[in-house]
C-alpha cells in the first residue's frame, strides 16, 4: 500500500491497529506519521489519548503497556514511536505477542527511519497481518525530476521540464528538502501559472544561467565558451556549488548519453522511456551522442570517476575544486 492510499484511509476514518513505517526515505514515513498525529484525535482528546515516544528514550515494555490501555476521551488512543530504529529490537517478543492480538482501540505507529526493517523477522510478517506496513524506498536521482512534476501537478500547478530538472540536479533526492522548496514556490507562484526557471532562481536561489543543468547542455553542444563561463561561476561560488554534487550530476548525464548509444530504438518516446527523462530533452541527448561517440563517452565517464576521487583528495592534494572542474571540462571537450 502506498502513502497516499494510507493517508486517504486515515482521513476517511479507516484506521488500523498498527502502522509499521520503514525505509531509507524518511519523507513518506514523516508524512503518514504526521497525518495520524494530527488527524485521528482533536486537540482536546490528544492530552488524554495520544502518546509520542522516541526510540532512544523508550523500550518495548513501555510501548506495549501504553498500547494496552483503553482510550479515555475518544474511540481510539494513538501511540506514535518516532525514530523507532533506535529501539532494542532483539527484545521484541513482548511486542510480537501484542501484535498477534492488538487492541482494536489503539493505533500504534512504529516510525522506523533511515533503513529497511528486517523482513526476515517474524515481527514484520505479523505486523503485515495486524495492520499496515509501508516501505518508503529511496528515490533514484533520475526519478526526482518526474517526481517533482507529479507532485506539483497534484497540487494544482505545472512546472516546466527544465525547471524540474534544475531543482532535481541542485537539491538531489532528499524529498523533504525538495518538498520544502516546492512549497515555497507554490506560495509565490499563482495556481495555473507554470513554474519556470525564472521562478526557481527568484524563489530558491538556483541561478537559471549558471547551474550544472546548463553546464551539461553546453557540453552537449560542445559550446566551450559557455561551459567555461559556467565553471568559472562555480569556482567563484564553491560553497553553493559543491564539486561532488556537480560531478555526480555530470556523471548521471554522461551515463545516459552512453545508454543512448546502445539504444536500438531512438524515437523520442523510446529515448524518454529508456533514459527516464522528459520527452522535452530527447533532442539534446541525440545532439550529445553526436558530439561524443561511444568511445569518447566511455572515456568521459572514466574521467568523471577519476576527478571525483581527486575532489576527495586522492592523487590531487591542495588543488582548488574550480581548477579541477576547469581541467575536467577541457578534457571532455578535447
Amino acid at each position: 500500500m502506498d502513502a497516499s492510499k494510507i493517508i486517504a484511509d486515515i482521513k476517511g476514518g479507516k484506521l488500523q491497529p498498527v502502522y509499521l513505517l520503514h525505509g531509507e526515505e524518511p519523507y513518506y514515513i514523516d508524512l503518514v506519521s504526521y497525518c495520524i498525529e494530527h488527524q485521528v484525535l482533536d486537540e482536546a482528546q490528544k492530552g488524554f489519548d495520544q502518546t509520542v515516544l522516541y526510540g532512544k528514550d523508550t523500550d518495548i515494555v513501555t510501548i506495549v503497556n501504553a498500547a494496552k490501555r483503553y482510550p479515555m476521551m475518544s474511540d481510539h488512543q494513538v501511540i506514535i514511536v518516532k525514530e523507532a530504529q533506535n529501539l532494542k529490537w532483539k527484545d521484541d517478543d513482548l511486542l510480537l505477542a501484542y501484535l498477534e492480538n492488538p487492541m482494536k482501540s489503539t493505533v500504534l505507529v512504529l516510525a522506523h527511519k533511515h533503513g529497511k526493517f528486517d523482513k526476515r523477522k517474524k515481527l514484520y510478517k505479523v505486523a503485515q497481518k495486524a495492520g499496515v506496513v509501508l516501505e518508503s524506498a529511496k528515490l533514484y536521482d533520475d526519478k526526482v525530476a518526474p517526481w517533482i512534476t507529479a507532485f506539483v501537478k497534484d497540487r494544482g500547478w505545472n512546472i516546466h521540464p527544465q525547471a524540474a530538472a534544475m531543482m532535481a540536479d541542485y537539491l538531489g533526492a532528499d524529498l523533504s528538502k525538495v518538498v520544502n522548496e516546492l512549497e515555497k514556490l507554490m506560495l509565490n507562484v499563482p495556481p495555473g501559472q507554470e513554474i519556470s526557471a525564472v521562478e526557481i532562481e527568484r524563489n530558491i536561489g538556483i541561478s537559471k544561467d549558471f547551474n550544472v543543468f546548463e553546464l551539461n547542455t553546453a557540453l552537449a553542444k560542445r559550446d566551450a565558451a559557455r561551459a567555461f563561463q559556467i565553471v568559472a561561476y562555480f569556482a567563484a561560488n564553491p560553497r553553493s556549488n559543491p564539486i561532488q554534487v556537480i560531478l555526480g550530476a555530470m556523471a548521471g548525464y554522461f551515463i545516459k548519453i552512453l545508454k543512448y548509444h546502445y539504444l536500438t530504438d531512438k524515437s523520442p518516446q523510446a529515448v524518454a522511456r529508456e533514459l527516464g527523462v522528459h520527452p522535452f530533452f530527447t533532442k539534446e541527448y541525440d545532439q550529445a551522442a553526436r558530439s561524443y561517440n561511444r568511445r569518447k563517452t566511455f572515456d568521459i565517464v572514466a574521467d568523471l570517476r577519476a576527478y571525483d576521487l581527486k575532489s576527495k583528495g586522492l592523487n590531487a592534494t591542495n588543488v582548488e575544486s574550480g581548477d579541477l572542474l576547469k581541467e575536467l571540462v577541457y578534457k571532455i571537450l578535447n
